[in-house]
């Protein structure tokens, strides 16, 4: 007949039979929780370069064209196809400190400042780029690089918006801009569908607009819209557009825009920073810096 086993002894089976489970559960969880698993691996991570991701650094060697050509006007208030438009200038860490007198004597009149990257990533010297600018009397704005593989949209609205994107009815202040492009660290796309993208875009738009009381202006190029978020039209109603398009002609606009506010022709001209036209007279750069 069989032998009967103690209380203690039938606990402790009991135990090592739960031991066993839970180093069995362990084992199959754990893959799942190590570092590069899917929306684990970019969270919290910070940029390796960010000094090298300014605002169309990548378009260029994605798309061709010469970032230093153009052969644009550098004055202050220009006639384009019988339309007035401003010259600006946009900066980043890479610029170091800036001259901001001598943009404004070549007839700058606005700049973006690159404020932030991905979550965590804030510009060294966009204290002096940002107020400099401002001293000089020159209408300013900040920029995000985004990286939406690192974390959603809401979490760099909110990075952005609380490190230098934020925005005052001053009349010298400009929506802060949503920098798109071409991944430097990896997939062009950052690992997004179609559908994900705009949803991440929707996002940061939504957070950042609850955040400032401004529609964020949108940089990105054509190619890069149409092969991330399959030519969407979901934001050229609500979204100011800034498109990067070198040379001497504008392009194709993205889906949804019937026009674009902003476009970022060449990089070269007396000074630094990449060089800008705003769509408009400079009465008009003034309603988007007030809020009109």
């Amino acid at each position: 007949m069989p032998l009967r086993r103690s209380g203690p002894a039938r606990r402790r089976s009991r135990h090592i039979v739960a031991g066993t489970f839970v180093s069995l559960f362990t084992v199959l969880v754990l893959p799942l929780t190590l570092p590069g698993a899917a929306g684990a691996s970019d969270a919290g991570k910070r940029p390796a370069h960010p000094e090298q991701d300014w605002m169309g650094s990548t378009i260029a060697a994605h798309e061709g064209g010469d970032r230093a050509g153009g052969g644009e006007p550098t004055g202050g208030s220009e006639q384009r196809g019988g339309r007035p438009t401003v010259s600006g200038v946009d900066v980043s860490s890479h610029n170091g400190k800036i001259g901001w007198p001598g943009l404004r004597d070549a007839g700058m009149k606005f700049a973006y400042v690159k404020a932030t990257e991905g979550n965590n990533y804030r510009n060294p010297y966009f204290r002096q780029q940002y107020r400099g600018a401002y001293d000089a009397r020159l209408i300013h704005g900040a920029y995000h690089f985004a990286l939406p593989d690192h974390s959603s949209g809401a979490v760099q609205a909110h990075y952005f918006a609380t490190h230098g994107g934020a925005w005052s009815r001053d009349g010298r202040t400009l929506p802060g801009a949503l920098d798109l492009e071409y991944n430097p660290y990896g997939s062009t796309c950052y690992g997004k569908s179609h559908p994900e993208m705009t949803d991440w875009i929707a996002d940061f738009a939504r957070t950042y607009r609850a955040k400032t009381g401004r529609d964020v202006v949108i940089y990105t190029s054509t190619n890069w819209w149409k092969r991330c978020t399959g030519n969407s039209a979901r934001f050229g109603t609500s979204n100011p557009l800034w498109i990067p398009h070198y040379g001497g002609s504008l392009g194709t606009l993205p889906a949804g825009w019937k026009f674009h506010s902003i476009w970022q022709h060449t990089s070269s001209g007396p000074g630094i920073g990449d060089r800008n036209r705003f769509n408009g007279s400079l009465s008009r750069l003034m309603v988007l810096a007030n809020g009109g």
